[in-house]
């Protein structure tokens, strides 16, 4: 399997960090109140408790000062760097809301575009805001994709773009392994060996379609992805809708607890689960921020 060069270099900044892994703090508390109605999941937040946010630090994934060892240049894409993310989760008639609010400069929301370069139309990627959030799903959970520890995830991705057309996060199952994984990106670590990594799309009908340029020049840029239908079975299961105002990203999820979908984790009413939540500020790849592991205490949301 071909190993992607910048997924080597990404590597050595864990094998740096690895052996401050397990000095890692307890998980930061998020409690998850029980609601007594349901929030309209549209962005605005004007349901949610004055008094209930739960700050969140983030830092990015790759720190500035190593970047030029490393071989990404000194250019730093990270536009989010260190903030504090607020956030709210409840519970309502069996479904989890989760409502985040988080400072951005801008709301990059443009999809991807085909460009006339002369010759020929060529895809232009435009990278636009995001926010993930992750589950432990199975395994040995770690704040480290990169520790040597295998495990899955339930992954939720909200993107500026395609999520805010079709009013859904993509749901996504991620796999974390030291065994190989065919088509993954590969990661090789220091002391660990090679991590593979991969997302594996929930079921589903997946509502996006790319849009084929003519070979005769006519706008500069036309669209290259436009809405296809809409998203059904367990891709659809997390409801996404976010706004952008006076510097800062609003967004609103919900889904069911239990799916009983395979590929999605259930979250335990009455008990606790692991995760991490991650930002994007016009970027990809390494160039986001993310948290310590959260614990989402649901212990007073009644089990039935």
């Amino acid at each position: 399997m071909k190993r992607p060069r910048l997924a080597c270099r990404i590597a050595l900044v864990a094998s740096l960090s690895l052996s401050a892994l397990s000095m890692a703090a307890e998980p930061q508390v998020v409690p998850v109140a029980r609601l007594a109605s349901a929030p309209a999941v549209d962005g605005r937040l004007t349901e949610w408790s004055a008094g209930g946010w739960v700050e969140i630090p983030i830092a990015p994934t790759v720190k500035r000062e190593d970047r030029a060892s490393l071989g990404l240049g000194n250019e730093d894409h990270n536009a989010v760097g260190e903030i504090r993310v607020k956030l709210q989760m409840g519970v309502h008639e069996g479904r989890i809301y989760v409502a985040v609010r988080w400072p951005d400069d801008a709301p990059d929301t443009d999809l991807d575009v085909w460009q006339w370069n002369g010759r020929r139309y060529s895809r232009l990627r435009r990278y636009d805001d995001m926010f993930a959030m992750r589950f432990a799903l199975a395994g040995d959970y770690d704040r480290s994709m990169l520790s040597g520890k295998n495990y899955e995830t339930d992954l939720w991705e909200w993107s500026a773009s395609r999520s805010q057309l079709a009013g859904f996060a993509e749901d996504f199952r991620q796999v974390i392994s030291t065994r190989i994984i065919e088509n993954a990106a590969e990661y090789s670590v220091n002391g660990v060996g090679t991590v593979y990594i991969k997302k594996y799309r929930d079921e589903g009908n997946y509502p996006f379609k790319t849009v084929r340029p003519p070979k005769e020049q006519g706008a500069e840029r036309l669209i290259a992805v436009e809405l296809n239908g809409a998203p059904d079975g367990s891709y659809a299961d997390v409801a996404a809708q976010g706004t952008w105002a006076d510097g800062h990203w609003q967004l609103e999820l919900s889904r069911k607890l239990v799916t009983g979908n395979s590929d999605d984790v259930a979250i335990p009413a009455g008990g606790t689960i692991t995760g991490q939540i991650a930002v994007f500020n016009h970027a990809a790849d390494e160039n986001k921020s993310v948290s310590e592991p959260l614990r989402f205490d649901l212990s007073g949301v009644p089990l039935k």
